[in-house]
């Protein structure tokens, strides 16, 4: 009933798409049998927009309703400040699915990251009770200074993981780490595409460029995408004068292609592209044009898979939908959509199997999984299309490589509390012997007192055994704690320069 509902409110709006007589009666009949009929009184706000969303799934995943609040909420992630606890989520088989903890926000800083499934929210079960996007931003929203508490599971992590999180002005820089690795390597960490990134952006390499950056390694990992506009700004900067950045047509839209200008400001340097599973739309964007015109080599693991392109319609009460009006082609002709021809379960079920099941391999076998349709770049190289971008160097997530009392002290929310405290306590000695970014970064040391100090704090928390870890854990978790400290004295200027050390796919690039 809801759903035909729903059908008779959206007549408003297909009418004058020329609908068809037989359509226009049924629904105005529809609309006509609940007004006079009904048992009881409707609400019909309320059932427009449960029938609007039940249409718009029924198009494809990434044409979305938001009401005037989620509307709102929306639009300060990417234009300006808000309160609350800083994740873009979407709601995947009726769980709050964490799609990025925003760059700098509490939510990051307590160790919230994407791909986490929020379970329980201030001891409310919050999986599978239908949710809505309404009731998550109600939940997680709220002033600044006041508590949350979340209960997340983890892939391969047994167990509910529990944090306490205090909700802030969560901030709007989008780029949220630009620094040198070494003498000639430079790194610019893009967390989404706002609207002021491009300008963030021009920035950053105005900072690494005359330190002698020859050479950018583009981190887009956990990207999950943003304003287009953004992307192509950032995108030009690479690219020659004349070069196809995208193109992107539908069935009502006239096809519109987009080329470089030749006014970027590295256009010779050698490029990297970071990418993973949770890199999308406006991502994959920018690292499909640079690898089609043969200009960066993408490294990580592939992208995604959203080349459908969105245009917002508003209502007069602040709601809007974003109903995608066409699809965009990366420079050698590939679409990248993934298959949703199966509903939106499966759509965000093949996502999660692919970061249980772990592709290794590249894409060359026929598969339901891998995409295989083959185009070439501007020099005659192989890539895939239909499927997200694939890289040209595939870096898997790194195997357990240690104990699983390692990962339960890693994964702890007593981590983040213990480093925090211990900024507290220390923050004048701290300051005063590393006085910026960069001399804690070179010259701080974890001491084995320190980490012994960690491990009977997780204990007391966790209500164990003080852990007995290995040298080599001993090493990797003393990293992480100088990491966190670093965080809480010098945001993220500290803390990626030293997380960057352990991470894989970053070390297979600075070695190569």
């Amino acid at each position: 009933m809801i759903f035909l509902l729903g059908m008779s409110v959206a007549f408003y709006f297909v009418k004058n798409q020329r609908t068809t007589p037989n359509a226009y009666d049924k629904l105005r009949d529809l609309i006509y049998y609940i007004d006079h009929y009904y048992v009881d009184t409707v609400n019909h706000d309320r059932l427009s927009e449960y029938a609007i969303q039940g249409i718009l799934e029924h198009l494809d995943p990434h044409s979305t309703y938001s009401n005037a609040e989620e509307n709102k909420a929306q639009s300060e992630q990417l234009e300006g400040a808000f309160e609350g606890i800083g994740v873009q989520f979407n709601i995947m088989n009726d769980t709050i699915m964490v799609v990025a903890a925003l760059a700098g926000g509490p939510s990051e800083k307590a160790g919230i990251r994407a791909g986490d499934r929020i379970v329980v929210v201030n001891d409310e079960k919050v999986a599978g009770t239908g949710i809505t996007n309404e009731q998550v931003l109600k939940i997680l929203k709220g002033k600044k200074g006041t508590l949350v508490k979340i209960g997340i599971l983890r892939p391969e992590v047994a167990g509910i993981l529990d944090f306490d999180i205090i909700r802030d002005l969560i901030p709007t820089h989008t780029i949220t780490s630009a620094y040198m690795i070494n003498n000639h390597t430079g790194y610019i960490k893009i967390d989404q595409f706002g609207a002021h990134t491009a300008e963030e952006f021009i920035e950053a390499l105005q900072k690494l460029i005359p330190k002698g950056m020859g050479k950018l390694i583009l981190d887009l990992r956990s990207n999950s995408g943003g304003y287009l506009e953004a992307a192509l700004k950032i995108t030009d900067h690479f690219l020659q004068k004349g070069d196809l950045i995208l193109s992107v047509e539908g069935l009502h839209t006239k096809q519109e292609k987009f080329y470089a200008s030749g006014n970027g400001v590295f256009k010779e340097g050698e490029v990297v592209v970071l990418i993973d599973e949770f890199s999308a739309s406006a991502s994959e964007i920018l690292a499909g044009a640079l690898q089609d015109n043969d200009r960066a080599t993408i490294v990580g693991r592939r992208s995604f898979g959203k080349g459908l392109v969105q245009r917002p319609f508003n209502f007069s009460d602040g709601s809007q939908v974003r109903l995608t009006v066409s699809r965009y082609h990366t420079p050698s002709g590939r679409c990248i959509q993934r298959d949703y021809q199966h509903g939106n379960t499966a759509y965000y079920e093949d996502l999660l199997q692919r970061i249980i099941g772990e592709e290794e391999d590249l894409p060359v076998a026929t598969t339901d999984t891998l995409p295989t349709e083959e185009y070439r770049t501007k020099s005659g190289r192989i890539v895939y299309g239909g499927g997200g971008i694939t890289p040209d160097i595939i870096v898997p997530h790194e195997k357990k490589i240690y104990s699983n009392i390692y990962y339960q002290t890693l994964n702890n929310a007593a981590l983040i509390q213990y480093a925090f405290n211990y900024v507290n306590q220390n923050k004048t000695t701290l300051t005063r012997k590393y006085p910026s970014a960069e001399k804690f970064i070179k010259k701080m040391n974890v001491s084995d007192a320190v980490l012994q100090e960690y491990l009977k704090f997780y204990a007391q928390k966790t209500l164990c055994q003080i852990p007995l870890l290995t040298l080599e854990e001993k090493n990797a978790l003393s990293n992480w704690i100088k990491a966190l400290i670093g965080r809480n004295l010098y945001q993220n200027e500290a803390f990626y320069p030293i997380i960057n050390e352990m991470d894989a796919v970053i070390k297979a690039v600075v070695n190569d």
